[in-house]
């Protein structure tokens, strides 16, 4: 059927019309295990009584107002978030896209403010910033940038996790190094530790700002309230999004006051950006991220989830090559095309998103159950039987011996 809808997307055949937890019903009643999650945004998992009780209880009283006023409940999420993190200050945006815009802008405004022109900044192959002329020139993907024109100049690529490559980059005019701790769109690849340590010892010997993309990683996703925490470093500037609005579009740039100091009056600015109604999701996903027990909740689950996995990569050789990941931000690298993987799993009501590497991901609602795992391993099985079955590598189910 043609629809009005600009035609951007391989939208899937199915229809919705309600979500519970980790589960989606279909128009027509179908229940799908649902480890897309909104690819990585439904962190608390569809329709959870405490966001739907927050968002409206904001909608009864105030939607909008602009940025020309104050917003206390904006006042409280800054505070909260600075609280729990590295950053002195916040910028609060709809989308992780804008989170990134703001993010490569201050970067570069930094040096400005101290008399330097370093607009130059150092990313990664195989990352995702976002759709904007800006954030698809940060992450360099040809596909992306393919018939939009020149591309934004500024960034210099080279491989993830390959340190002897960015210091062959270093120019004089290098002011800062853009990196997902997790690569989500890229392929769920983790880099070393030592890696990001070595990236933040960098920055500081030179003058510039590490700045960290944790849209997909953030907000609990890695186990830890965000990534990097896992190397046991701090960025200069972060921008996150997706799990930070539990399924309400929103995103946030956090910085140092050093590195915000050029971000004067009237250098930037959003007409929705952190508008009521967001600040009020915002904070009662905070609420419960950062409730007692519940990033160690978010552990064990992938403890528990990658211990089944791997032992279907056990099982399943031919199908799967590789478990990779961290916390509920998990990984399977296949050794058939993805897409087939998430086919087959789609028939058997399961949901989940694919990426580069030829990588399955899992993003499952971080309320994830013990129950809804052993489903999601089983569903796993039952697909990998599937493509199994397709390549001839068993006999078909129900054949006569």
């Amino acid at each position: 059927m043609i629809t009005p809808v600009l035609p951007t997307y391989a939208r899937i055949d199915l229809e919705f019309e309600r979500g519970e937890g980790c589960w989606l019903v279909t128009t027509d009643g179908r229940r799908f295990l649902d480890f897309t999650a909104g690819i990585a945004v439904n962190v608390l998992g569809h329709a959870n009584p405490y966001l739907v009780a927050a968002l409206t209880a904001q909608a009864e009283k105030l939607w909008h107002i602009s940025n020309l006023f104050r917003i206390p409940e904006g006042e409280r999420l800054a505070r909260r978030l600075t609280d729990a993190t590295f950053a002195d200050t916040v910028f609060f945006t709809n989308s992780g896209a804008e989170a990134l815009e703001c993010a490569i802008k201050m970067a570069r405004r930094y040096h400005f403010a101290n008399g330097a022109e370093r607009p130059r900044m150092i990313a990664f192959e195989g990352a995702f910033h976002g759709r904007t002329l800006a954030t698809i020139a940060a992450g360099g993907n040809p596909k992306y940038l393919e018939g939009f024109g020149p591309g934004l100049p500024g960034f210099d690529h080279v491989p993830f996790g390959d340190f002897a490559a960015v210091e062959a980059a270093l120019t004089p005019e290098t002011g800062a190094i853009l990196v997902e701790p997790i690569q989500g769109e890229g392929g769920v690849r983790v880099p070393s530790s030592d890696f990001l340590k070595r990236l933040r010892d960098l920055c500081d010997a030179r003058g510039m700002l590490l700045v960290l993309d944790e849209v997909q990683s953030g907000v609990g996703r890695s186990g830890r309230l965000f990534a990097h925490e896992l190397a046991g470093i701090t960025p200069d500037i972060m921008s996150v999004a997706k799990g930070i609005g539990g399924g309400f579009p929103m995103g946030a740039c956090l910085a140092t006051e050093e590195a915000a100091k050029g971000m004067t009056t009237g250098t930037h600015g959003s007409t929705y950006g952190g508008n009521p109604l967001a600040m009020a999701v915002g904070n009662a996903v905070l609420d419960k991220v950062l409730e007692e027990g519940f990033l160690d909740r978010v552990q064990q689950a992938s403890g528990r989830f990658r211990q089944g996995l791997a032992a279907l990569q056990d099982r399943h050789p031919a199908i799967i090559a590789e478990v990779r990941g961290e916390g509920l931000l998990l990984g399977l690298r296949a050794h058939v095309p993805a897409a087939d993987l998430v086919v087959a799993l789609r028939a058997e009501g399961m949901l989940v998103p694919g990426a580069g590497d030829n990588v399955v991901r899992l993003l499952p609602p971080l309320t994830v159950s013990d129950e809804e795992i052993a489903i999601a391993c089983d569903k796993i099985e039952a697909a990998c039987r599937r493509i199994e079955e397709e390549m001839q590598l068993l006999p078909v189910r129900g054949a006569a011996e």
